[in-house]
């Protein structure tokens, strides 16, 4: 499963799109602005593929000189609990330390804190309603 940074605009991107708003926005009923996508071309944009079909992906966001905030955790449906969203952390994890980051911070959903515990990040506040779900601000110190 090839894992890759991918450019703002690409076929790729589309895919992106694609596959947060299926599995993120759409259950809301949200839907993406395009002012926020153009601000997502500062941003560290990362999938995985097989063959050559986006399955999972997330954004690393600069949120302070030596913090950056991972966002927009997706796997295709069909695909998780399969290690995606694992191959995915350790990726943007080494992604973010390339990069000169100490700490990667998180709006974790309530329902995905579990998932984010295993790989060592903490809870560091109270729970909190963001796009009408549940939340916890998440952190974990990068070595």
């Amino acid at each position: 499963m090839p894992l890759k940074i991918i450019d703002h605009d690409s076929k790729e991107y589309q895919q992106m799109i694609e596959l947060r708003d299926e599995i993120l926005r759409k259950p809301l009923g949200l839907y993406f602005d395009p002012e926020e996508l153009n601000r997502e071309k500062d941003d560290v944009l990362i999938g995985a593929f097989e063959d050559e079909k986006l399955i999972g992906c997330c954004l690393l966001t600069r949120s302070g000189a030596d913090t950056c905030r991972l966002r927009q955790m997706a796997v295709s449906s069909n695909l998780q609990k399969k290690g995606i969203g694992a191959t995915l952390m350790n990726f943007a994890e080494n992604v973010a330390r390339d990069k000169g980051y100490q700490t990667i911070m998180m709006h974790a959903r309530k329902s995905a804190v579990g998932f984010y515990q295993k790989f060592g990040y903490t809870i560091s506040g109270n729970e909190f309603y963001e796009v009408t779900v549940a939340h916890y601000v998440m952190e974990k110190r990068l070595r």
